[in-house]
């Protein structure tokens, strides 16, 4: 980020924060002694949550707040199959066990991410033609070797991430092509058989509000669930953008998956904007927050929210969406923005 950009945000996330009547000087230091995120929630019966990624955690600064404020962890990348099974057969634990071993370390849970998803696959698996016999002897064991070492260790799976399209059809994946729509009841009953007391996800984005996407999750959730196929929940990541307009129908949409005797969770929520940040935008954005973590309060089941990644220090939006950022509770400083007291209010914190 350029010098004058960062000066803006700076300005501007000063503005914000006195229009919202918080003290940007040293009583703000205060904020500290107050209860965290993860405590605010658990007086609630939820968890407050972070995404990491190994490059990350050489930084002292930021793995101190990540290890006090949160009380769940995803591996934002580590347990991807490019990162964990490199070779065909060769598995390579070392960055999920990194982010493993010091969630243990806080005393924090891990949601485990991802099993099966058509992104980020290693040559091997994407270089050439698979048979439907072959295809789904190595995804089965691709599954258990890898939920089988954390057997144990990781409060969840997203088991299959991304699996609809927009209208609500099948993506067309490796999977999806190679196996037919079978393969996610198949991914969740191998991950069932590796490790039965991990909760067990479908994972994807838009499908906060309700719509075609969000109804084929609906759909088949219903089904699988109807044949005794072992689902615990649905993550809703909630990538959120100012400029689309923000999901109203969030609360509904969760009631329902709960109907079924589902879990859900906000699984990977940001919420950019198109840069400059000013201060309406970082209040905007700060509703947002609110508003979706008083959605999942109001529905019994959501049994908590992950950001993904708590400081645009790390984000992954200005790489993916030139222009926009700016999406996290914390700045590049690791300082809180208006976002982060949002959240407090809204879990009942001051």
């Amino acid at each position: 980020m350029r010098k004058t950009t960062r000066l803006r945000l700076a300005g501007a996330l000063a503005a914000a924060l006195v229009a919202a009547g918080i003290a940007t000087g040293p009583a703000a230091q205060a904020s500290q002694k107050q209860p965290t995120l993860a405590e605010l929630a658990q007086r609630h019966g939820r968890y407050f949550g972070s995404a990491t990624d190994n490059p990350e955690l050489t930084d002292t600064a930021y793995t101190a707040m990540l290890g006090s404020e949160f009380d769940m962890i995803t591996p934002g990348n580590g347990m991807k199959w490019y990162a964990t099974e490199p070779q065909q057969g060769v598995f390579d634990w070392t960055n999920g066990d990194e982010i493993v071993n010091l969630a243990r370390k806080n005393h924090q849970r891990v949601r485990a991410h991802t099993l099966v998803w058509h992104s980020q696959l290693p040559d091997w698996l994407t270089g050439r033609e698979w048979t439907a016999t072959e295809l789904r002897a190595v995804l089965k064991k691709h599954i258990q070797t890898e939920v089988r070492h954390y057997r144990g260790k990781v409060y969840s799976w997203d088991v299959v991430n991304e699996a609809f399209n927009e209208d609500g059809t099948y993506r067309d994946t490796i999977w999806y092509k190679t196996l037919g729509p079978g393969y996610i009841a198949d991914a969740l009953r191998w991950a069932h058989q590796a490790d039965p007391h991990a909760k067990l996800y479908l994972n994807d984005y838009n499908i906060e509000a309700v719509g075609p996407k969000s109804d084929a999750y609906y759909q088949l959730a219903k089904d699988l669930k109807a044949r005794h196929v072992p689902l615990d929940g649905v993550g809703l990541q909630a990538h959120l953008a100012l400029q689309y307009g923000y999901p109203t129908s969030l609360e509904d949409n969760l009631r329902r998956f709960s109907r079924l005797g589902l879990d859900t969770a906000l699984t990977e929520v940001d919420v950019r904007m198109i840069l400059p940040a000013d201060a309406e935008k970082l209040a905007t954005q700060a509703q947002w927050y609110r508003n979706l973590t008083q959605a999942c309060l109001a529905v019994r089941r959501c049994v908590g929210i992950t950001v993904w990644d708590y400081t645009d220090k790390y984000s992954w939006i200005p790489a993916f969406f030139p222009g926009e950022g700016a999406a996290l509770p914390w700045d590049e400083q690791l300082a809180p923005k208006p976002a982060y007291f949002a959240i407090r209010e809204a879990l009942g914190g001051k």
